[in-house]
């Protein structure tokens, strides 16, 4: 399956270990951030990995942040 995965910096350490377990179940997965944990901001990862399957170009989407909301508020505005 091909999945795209992105968070914000509280979502991080979660990623973190996330990437590896989704690539040992033989999962194509395409990471687009964030890649560390200083501040940033959610919309910048989260529509990117919206369009994505939006366009097909990913299967699914799995968005790791503090809370669940503020990134699928900002995946679901894009169609």
């Amino acid at each position: 399956m091909k999945l795209a995965v992105a968070c914000d910096h509280r979502g991080y350490e979660a990623k973190r270990r996330l990437l590896p377990v989704l690539k040992k179940l033989e999962h194509q997965v395409q990471d687009f951030g964030c890649d560390g944990p200083a501040s940033c901001d959610y919309p910048d990862f989260a529509v990117p990995v919206a369009r994505s399957v939006a366009r097909g170009e990913n299967e699914i989407g799995i968005l790791l942040d503090g809370t669940g909301i503020g990134m699928s508020v900002a995946a679901n505005k894009i169609k």
